[in-house]
């Protein structure tokens, strides 16, 4: 249990390294993050805000780490909020056509990797609950 433990924290501490990097990168940089040059304030003002979402998420996912066995709740709704970006940018692919790269494999880490970590955290939760004999908080 312990080894399951610690191997999640790790692992959710290098994903962790994705929105943060990424959402420090497109607020401080904008819209030319995506190689928009000159682009339009109202966009450039969207992605910047979307950008310090992205960082703040990647910041609560990290503050699971430290008791990630007893933070299911906050880690199945960050969970969630990935899904749904996820979702949102498979609907955009279907509409307009097939992102760069960067944003496929950002797509797979919204429905494929964040899906199989929250699953993971369930068990080592579920593990944890079984070894203390008792509900965690």
């Amino acid at each position: 249990m312990k080894t399951e433990r610690r191997l999640l924290q790790a692992t959710v501490a290098v994903a962790c390294l994705v929105p943060i990097l990424a959402g420090l990168d497109g607020v401080l940089r904008g819209a030319a993050m995506a190689g928009l040059k000159d682009p339009p304030a109202d966009l450039d003002s969207h992605f910047r805000y979307l950008s310090g979402i992205f960082l703040m998420l990647g910041f609560a996912f990290a503050s699971t780490i430290p008791a990630i066995e007893r933070r299911g709740s906050r880690f199945r709704l960050l969970g969630a909020m990935v899904v749904m970006g996820g979702l949102g940018r498979a609907l955009g692919w279907l509409l307009t056509g097939a992102p760069g790269w960067e944003h496929r494999l950002g797509l797979g880490m919204e429905l494929i990797v964040v899906p199989l970590l929250m699953l993971w955290q369930a068990r080592v939760e579920r593990s944890a609950r079984r070894s203390d004999g008792h509900a965690l908080k």
